[in-house]
């Protein structure tokens, strides 16, 4: 039986474009078209057409980017349309990538550091400013800052990367200051990410980013405890990591702050994609892994936000690509109420015992459960 309690899901805006174009089609889906849905629109339609199809349990946030979702000039208006519909702001993120291609905070072009630095500022000032009525009022699930490495790549071997990383760690260390200046309420993550859009990147995985936060904390004396991860399982398996096992090393060092729970095809035999792949981003599905990572956050007693960092595919209608936000945050509903399900003890007799197959069969029918568990929600 599925425990009734609160969940946190929160639906990013990015997902809603009319497509990603380049090898695929600029224009799948003409109602999303830039010009005939801006981001306060983007709120109203998730409220409209998403939230409703959800048990009444789960509780909504949105993610954004600044300054090409929100800015200065829509940050009030889209903090209202969030209050209006009773959804949170669950991450902002300053969209660097889009603005800084030498480096970013990192970049050995002083010019380009401290314009990317000055960029990340102005998103903090404006995530506790006009945005900040529209954060959940427990502490416990203030909105994550998250800064995603994708500006902070390179292509050229040579020793100057070491001077790269020290530019990081001052940017970083000084970003927190400012954060911490303002309230230090917000929940700073990093999202780590093997390449893209460089062939190489500073903190491309999990562990990468633990040790980053540690040196932090050691040389620049910056207070670790609203500081972690922000974990996209997709990210660990483009580049052939366990995401279970990078769960653990989140969990263990008390950095899960945030999770981005799509990926790139889980190796399930279903879904194509995978280690060696590009972001394929796709939703949450019912898998074993999923089931795994769940009972890891269980555990770990997270009661954060479950980001669905997704996109449409490029053959999809208005309709299905909405279908895929709603199966996406089923799915994970139910790998948690199956992970809740799951007899831990058994699986760690049938270990103890040697018994691996035993144990085998028992995660396969907590899938099967899991199946059941979102054939019922969906309906």
């Amino acid at each position: 039986m599925m425990l009734e309690k609160t969940s946190y899901h929160s639906v990013c805006r990015w997902s809603f474009h009319s497509g990603k174009g380049g090898f695929v089609p600029p224009d799948a889906i003409p109602e999303w078209e830039a010009g005939k849905l801006d981001t306060p629109g983007c709120v109203e339609l998730v409220a409209r057409e998403i939230k409703p199809r959800l048990p009444d349990r789960i509780r909504l946030g949105m993610e954004f980017h600044y300054d090409y979702e929100v800015d200065e000039g829509n940050a009030g208006e889209v903090a209202d349309a969030l209050v209006s519909h009773g959804i949170h702001l669950a991450l902002f993120t300053p969209g660097a990538h889009r603005r800084f291609a030498y480096g970013g905070i990192a970049s050995l072009d002083a010019r380009e550091r401290r314009a990317a630095e000055e960029f990340g500022e102005r998103a903090l000032e404006l995530a506790y400013g006009p945005l900040r009525k529209a954060w959940h009022p427990d502490p416990a699930l203030a909105p994550s800052f998250v800064l995603w490495n994708g500006s902070w790549g390179y292509d050229l071997a040579s020793v100057a990367v070491a001077d790269m990383y020290r530019n990081l760690k001052e940017s970083v260390a000084g970003l927190c200051r400012r954060e911490g200046e303002l309230g230090g309420a917000m929940f700073v993550a990093i999202e780590p990410k093997p390449n893209e859009g460089h062939p190489a990147m500073l903190l491309p995985t999990v562990a990468s980013a633990i040790l980053f936060w540690k040196r932090l904390g050691e040389e620049f004396s910056v207070d670790l405890a609203r500081k972690g991860i922000n974990k996209e399982f997709g990210h660990s398996e483009m580049v052939g990591l366990d995401l279970v096992y990078d769960t653990a090393e989140e969990v263990d060092n008390g950095m899960l702050v945030h999770m981005h729970v799509n990926g790139q095809g889980y190796n399930d035999g279903v879904v194509l994609g995978g280690p060696g792949r590009f972001d394929i981003d796709h939703g949450a599905r019912v898998n074993g892994m999923n089931i795994a990572v769940a009972g890891l956050a269980r555990r770990a007693a997270y009661r954060r936000w479950k980001g669905h960092d997704m996109q449409p595919r490029p053959y999809d209608g208005r309709e299905q690509a909405l279908d895929r936000v709603v199966r996406s945050i089923l799915s994970w509903e139910a790998c948690e109420a199956a992970a809740e399900e799951l007899d831990y003890g058994l699986l760690a007799e049938h270990l103890s015992r040697r018994e691996t197959a035993k144990a085998e069969d028992l995660v396969r029918e907590a899938v099967d459960c899991a199946w059941g568990h979102f054939k019922r929600m969906y309906g």
